[in-house]
């Protein structure tokens, strides 16, 4: 991965392009329903600023995150939701864009401040804060992507998915692990066009299980926020073509993901 302050800078400049979409919305629009079942946009930004909250404070607070990570068990669901509900009380759609902007910066800061090889304590295993500042660019293209959705708003890609990318090809196996299917003893090959028309590549070069296509379609794929059949990825290899069906850059349940055409 690339230098642990590149990677914040486009936590804080992916940040920045979410809070845009949603800045302006009149208060009604924030009860309005995105394709994530029975999640609003106030629930996208809520969940945003419950990780960011969580994230900030892995770096910032390490003992504090360890004993709260140690009370959330095994009902990864029901974590989340709990997680939400103090921001989703907020009294007006205006707080809790505000406290979402503050559990960023909170983060941000906090994630930058930490030397680049130094573990933080994280809900499965320690990470460090450049890799977990990329889990964040995930969590931000995923959610972000369902208020565009809601939206109606198109969002012009930028090779600060490279982070992304990145961080689904280290936790290629979670699509596995989600649904207790054995990860194959293979080595993938991801050959991926970022959006200046670079090309990014990952794995051996001889690798039978190959998988290639645009970023921005890779980073719709790991997210779940559209089906395969509606992306321009190549998958060459049996294992690599089953893992576009499971692909998620995303620890717990995979969810019902997205329908063919559901957004043609």
């Amino acid at each position: 991965m690339a230098g642990s302050q590149d990677v914040i800078s486009a936590l804080v400049a992916e940040g920045e392009a979410v809070e845009a979409l949603v800045a302006d919305l009149a208060d009604a629009d924030w009860a309005r329903p995105t394709p994530a079942p029975g999640w609003t946009i106030a629930h996208q930004i809520a969940h945003l600023a419950a990780t960011f909250k969580l994230a900030g404070t892995a770096a910032g607070d390490p003992e504090t995150f360890k004993a709260l990570a140690a009370s959330i068990g095994s009902d990864f669901d029901g974590a989340v939701q709990q997680a939400l509900k103090p921001y989703l009380a907020a009294s007006t759609p205006q707080i809790l864009l505000e406290r979402w902007n503050a559990e960023r910066r909170a983060a941000e800061q906090a994630l930058a401040a930490v030397p680049a090889d130094r573990p933080v304590p994280w809900l499965v295993r320690p990470l460090t804060a450049p890799i977990l500042a990329a889990a964040g660019m995930m969590e931000l293209f995923g959610h972000g992507q369902d208020i565009a959705d809601t939206l109606g708003v198109r969002r012009e890609p930028t090779d600060r998915l490279r982070y992304l990318v990145e961080f689904a090809v280290r936790t290629w196996d979670f699509g596995y692990q989600a649904r207790k299917l054995a990860t194959p003893e293979t080595e993938f090959r991801y050959e991926i066009t970022a959006p200046s028309g670079a090309r990014w590549e990952f794995g051996p070069a001889d690798a039978e299980q190959c998988i290639s296509g645009p970023a921005v379609d890779f980073c719709l794929l790991v997210t779940r926020r559209r089906h395969r059949d509606d992306l321009a990825l190549t998958a060459h290899g049996k294992d690599a073509d089953a893992w576009l069906d499971i692909a998620q850059a995303y620890r717990g349940p995979a969810g019902p993901g997205r329908t063919p055409g559901q957004f043609s």
